[in-house]
Order: C-alpha cells, then structure tokens, then sequence
C-alpha cells in the first residue's frame, strides 16, 4: 500500500487549485461538494467556472502567478489540466512540506483523490493507488449498492448521545458492546428505517447503560422479505442486506436457489413453504417459530416469493408479531404479476385501453367459484391471476358465465425472471391449452386486451405471436 488513505480537515484552511477548462472545473466541483474553502489559479484565464451564490462564497478567484503565491495556511494545493505549471506547483509544495495533487501523475503527487461513497457522518473512500481510478469507481458503486441510505444518520444520531452515554459507561469494553447493541438491535433499525422519533425515544428510556450492555440475551426481531418472482437481481439492496444480517432465515419452498445462495453462509436455513398437492407445516406453526426465534434473541427473516402483502399472508404474520411483542420490519419485494409483466412486455395498463387492474389468487378450483366474476367483465380492466394453473378451467368457466368474450387476449406465464420462464398467448377460449403449453408454473394469467401488446416470448418472435393470437381467434 503506496497512499495510505487519510481525512483531511477542510475547515484547517484553504486549498489551492490550479489548472484550466473542464478538468479544472470537474475538480472544483469536487471540493466545492465537500464543504472546502479554495482559492482557484485558473491558468487559462478563464473564470466562468459555473460557481452558485452558495459556492462563491468559499471561493476566491486568484490573480497573479501561482509558483510565486502566497500558501501560509493553505492545507494542500491541487492540479488538474495544470500542464508544465503542475509540475513546477508539485515541486514546490514538496519544498514547503505541503500535500500536492498533480492530476493523474503519480510521479508528481503525494496524494491521490479516491472513489467517494457520501453518506453524511459516514464516509468510504476506495483508491487503487492511481493505478485505476475507473476500478475504484466500479468498487465505489458497489459499496453505495450495500450501504444503507441513513447509515450516515445512524452516525450522527449516535454522535448526538456518545458523550452522555460514554460518561455513564466508564468501562472501554461495555462502552463498546453498548453501541453494539444499539446499532445491531431495533434501536438502529429504526435510524435506518427513517424512524428517528422512534429511536430516540428507546435509546433514552435505556435506565442503566452498562445493564443494558451486560445484557446476555440479545434482542431478536422478524423482517418480513419479499424475494420477488426468481431473479435474484430483482432483490431489493434492504433485502439482501437482510439476508447477510439473519442468524435464521424461514423461506417458501418456491424460493429460487440463486436468492437462498445470497444468504450468508452460516445462517439457518428453515423451508416452511409447501407445493400445490404437498403438505405443509401450516401458517401457525410458522408464526409460532419465527416468534420463538426472535424471543430467543436471533435475527430472524421470514423469505417470501414475490411480495409479502401480496398473496404472502404477510398481514396474518404482522398480526401474530404484533400480538407477541416481537420487533418486525417488512421490506417489498416485486410481485410475481409486475415481474411477469416487465418479462413478457405486457403493459397491466394502457392509456384508454386498460384503466384498472384487479389482482386474485385461484389456487384450487373452489378458489375461482367462490369468486365474483361479474366484478371483472369490464374490457378495460386487466385481471392478473396468482397460482391460477390449476384452477385455469374455473377461472374461464367464471368469466364466460359473467359475459366475458372468449376473444379476450390472455397470456400465461410461467417462472416468470427465471432463465427457463416461458409464456404462452392466446385467448380467454383456450386457457387451459395455453397453460399446457408452458411446462410448468408457478405461473401467473394476464387476461385483457394488454396483452396483444406482449413484446416477447423468449423464443418466440413477434410474428409468431401475433399467428398465435389469429389462430386462437379462428
């Protein structure tokens, strides 16, 4: 390790900036951003940097010649699109003990600017010691990707009660396991989750700091996790977070391997879902073990497929949470409907076409009969049907029997995100062939005239669909 990264106090004094055009400007934005005070030698006589009212007020425009200026009290000096004058600048900031920045010339610099991920009160700084600023970018974005938005509100939060609660601990250790908590626990979930109120109030009702640090038993909690349709680029980042935190994870059996893979490696893995025709262990004793769990002080997460609200049953585990006094989050995630949508390229609504959507679930037959269809005849309404293969014959019978045209386009598919997905178009006549035709669900049915809009099936070409959607018609 060549740079060894360190914090420069801005509010120390100024820095010193000189070059010309755009590298110029790239680089006063930079520091401009970070709050500092700068004095800009531009070399090219041009002084339109684009500064706003709020900027020009910690920016001086020099004049004269830079190699011969006043530095007493500046922090640093930094060149961009600088030329010859750089390397004269470098030569003599190095004289006078001064950090310099030659911009993309090592050989000149005694430091380098890093890839900046800004979260407030939290700062990451990734450098490749000049050898690839466009590697460090890379690993920057990354990093934003996993970070939490608030994390920086977390720091400031605990900032704000470090002093007080650092007087009330005097043992080094407790204070550490203190804040351990705190940021691991509700406490911290709440700062992250935007709940500040929430977690200010917690942190003060704490009577005795050390006796909450001494704690043995851990406070667990439940996050409720939507795994989206199968792919598990569609995870949320506060889902994938979720799952590198859980000591247990309880997940649906329709939880796509690539999804369980992102769960870290040591953390208990519990299937709880069931098949259609295969037994399950039923919704209760799934609230019961997840709540054991948590009581037991694990990080628990409950791995659903889609959406937790949406077919999940996630509001029955909310209620039964709730009735045990156990700390809970619940984080979306893309439901099959709106997955298989985006797949296929079936827009659920369309200007004077389509102007409501109804979502249903007709897992077994008896599903689709206790439903109102002749709540779904309008043409201008898409209807989305969950697990409805089975029931695929009774979901037809329905909508024949309310009035619904046989001619209406529908479109069935199937491990909708996945790379084996597959789809089948027709019309609302031949439903249960289309559903034939797909190998397998879990799949989803669009019915309505979106569907003639349908961009893609795989393998499929558009002129294929369109034989499909006149042959069904005929």
């Amino acid at each position: 390790m060549r740079f060894l990264p360190v914090f420069l106090d801005l509010k120390a004094g100024p820095m010193i900036l000189i070059g010309a055009g755009e590298l110029l400007r790239a680089k006063l934005r930079v520091l401009s951003a970070a709050g500092a005070r700068i004095r800009v030698h531009a070399i090219d006589g041009n002084h339109e940097l684009g500064l706003n009212s709020g900027d020009a007020a910690r920016i001086e425009i020099a004049s004269g010649d830079p190699l011969t200026a006043d530095l007493s009290g500046v922090i640093a000096v930094v060149c961009a699109g600088a030329g010859d004058v750089g390397v004269a600048m470098s030569v003599r900031a190095k004289a006078l003990g001064l950090p310099v920045n030659v911009m993309d010339d090592l050989e000149h610099s005694s430091f380098i600017f890093p890839a900046i991920v800004d979260r407030g009160d939290v700062v990451v700084a990734v450098g490749t010691g000049g050898t690839s600023p466009v590697v460090a970018r890379r690993v920057r974005e990354k990093i934003e990707a996993l970070l939490p938005a608030r994390i920086g509100e977390l720091a400031e939060f605990i900032g704000g009660f470090r002093k007080s609660i650092n007087e009330r601990i005097t043992e080094f250790s407790l204070r550490r396991r203190f804040w351990e908590r705190v940021i691991d626990g509700p406490i911290g979930a709440a700062v992250l989750g935007g709940r500040r109120s929430e977690a200010d109030a917690a942190l003060k009702a704490i009577a005795d700091p050390s006796e909450f640090a001494r704690a043995d038993k851990p406070e667990g909690s439940v996050a409720l996790v939507g795994a989206g349709p199968g792919d598990p680029d569609l995870l949320t980042i506060k889902a994938l977070r979720a799952l590198q935190d859980a000591d247990i994870v309880f997940h649906d059996e329709l939880v796509s391997g690539e999804i369980l893979d992102r769960i870290r490696r040591d953390t208990t893995r519990v299937p709880v879902g069931r098949r259609v025709g295969k037994p399950g262990i039923g919704q209760d004793a799934i609230n019961k073990r997840m709540i054991e769990a948590a009581q037991a002080g694990q990080r628990v997460v409950r791995l659903k497929g889609g959406d937790p609200f949406v077919f999940g049953r996630g509001g029955e585990e909310v209620e039964a949470l709730r009735a045990a006094g156990v700390a809970y989050s619940i984080i979306p995630g893309i439901t099959a409907g709106l997955g298989g949508a985006a797949d296929f390229e079936v827009p659920l609504t369309y200007r004077h076409e389509a102007t409501r959507i109804t979502f249903l679930t007709a897992h077994k037959a008896r599903d689709a009969e206790v439903v109102d269809w002749s709540t779904l005849t309008d043409t201008k309404m898409t209807v989305v049907v969950y697990m409805g293969m089975t029931a695929a014959p009774a979901v037809r019978a329905g909508l024949f029997a309310a009035g619904r045209s046989p001619e209406t386009p529908v479109g069935v598919f199937a491990r909708v995100s996945r790379p084996d997905a597959q789809g089948a178009i027709g019309t609302l006549r031949d439903l249960p062939e289309l559903v034939r035709r797909v190998s397998g669900g879990p799949a989803i049915l669009i019915i309505g005239e979106v569907v003639r809009h349908a961009g893609s099936l795989r393998r499929e070409t558009p002129k294929q669909i369109i034989s499909d959607l006149l042959d069904a018609a005929e």
